[in-house]
């Protein structure tokens, strides 16, 4: 086992992966930092992180504060050679960044510094790039402004989502996270300062982020659609109930109907006009059911063109 006393910090599942790594390559993981335990689905039902999880898995103690700007003392108490951070979800008090002899490093899911924040997978796809990468870089009280050590770069595909670019990404920091490692330890490890010009935010998202505005150009709504997949999801009304949409496909077509008006029902698609071209659904899920194919959705809902989406039930009456 390699001696270097490591407190790792992350909640999501994105630091799942990192985790994970560090032990499969018997890295001495002395403490996992997560975010406490929370209620989830309609049944409010406790959930561990996935880090935790892990952690108990393989007896490594877990430290679960409420607030760590608050109470940090039992991670300056492990006195680590050197503290990992991924997808965390809290800014770190400086008495723990400073803490480590070799520092406090992030895993972060972009090419920073652009998409600095908490949600920097999904806007990358909702934003149209082309690509996007993981970056691994000093933390400092900044929110990811620190030097940047070490990146690799991934592309986005065409038909990419936030759920399978999250699953590339997490594949691809393991390598460069070990490599950073043995650079850390040899002291050949670099900083890069970030050239803030160049930064954009990364907001946090949000359900009301996925509802979709029809006035917006088919492009636009598909990116957001592959976006928010798996969570929060985009959707729109389709009469008094919420439709929300999987997976969808842009038409270079339009018509002169109003953006959110369905202009097109075939046997196994749906065609929506929006601010510029059609938008063609292929997958949906009406509130209360499971994701089906258009094709399935049609054999228990009538749709006939002209039918708004978007709008309350009246509007659709």
């Amino acid at each position: 086992m390699n001696q270097l006393k490591i407190v790792f910090m992350g909640t999501a599942t994105f630091s799942e992966a990192v985790l994970k790594n560090l032990i499969q390559h018997d890295y001495n993981i002395v403490q996992v930092v997560s975010q406490p335990d929370r209620r989830v689905g309609r049944k409010k039902e406790l959930k561990m992180p996935e880090v935790k999880v892990v952690a108990l898995e393989h007896d490594i103690p877990v430290f679960q504060p409420q607030r760590i700007k608050e109470d940090y003392q039992a991670i300056l108490d492990m006195q680590p050679d050197l503290i990992i951070t991924a997808a965390y979800g809290q800014m770190i008090p400086q008495e723990v960044l400073d803490c480590p002899r070799l520092g406090c490093i992030n895993v972060h899911a972009s090419l920073l510094p652009k998409y600095r924040g908490a949600a920097p997978i999904q806007w990358s796809v909702i934003d149209g790039e082309k690509e996007t990468g993981v970056t691994i870089m000093y933390m400092e009280k900044g929110l990811d402004t620190g030097d940047m050590i070490e990146h690799v770069v991934v592309p986005i595909d065409a038909k990419e989502t936030g759920e399978s670019l999250h699953d590339k990404l997490a594949v691809a920091g393991g390598p460069l996270l070990l490599d950073v490692l043995a650079k850390l330890e040899n002291g050949t490890a670099v900083r890069t300062p970030q050239n803030d010009a160049d930064s954009c935010y990364a907001k946090m998202l949000t359900k009301d982020l996925g509802k979709i505005d029809w006035n917006k150009d088919a492009a636009a709504i598909e990116r957001l659609i592959r976006g928010l997949n798996s969570w929060p999801s985009a959707y729109t009304a389709f009469h008094d109930k919420t439709l929300k949409i999987w997976d969808a496909d842009v038409e270079e077509e339009s018509s002169d109907a109003q953006p959110g008006t369905v202009v097109k029902v075939t046997p196994d698609a749906l065609y929506v006009q929006t601010g510029k071209n059609l938008l063609k659904l292929n997958e949906v899920q009406i509130q209360g059911k499971k994701r089906m194919p258009v094709k399935a959705f049609l054999l228990g809902h009538k749709v006939e063109i002209g039918t708004l989406l978007g709008q309350d039930n009246e509007n659709n009456r």
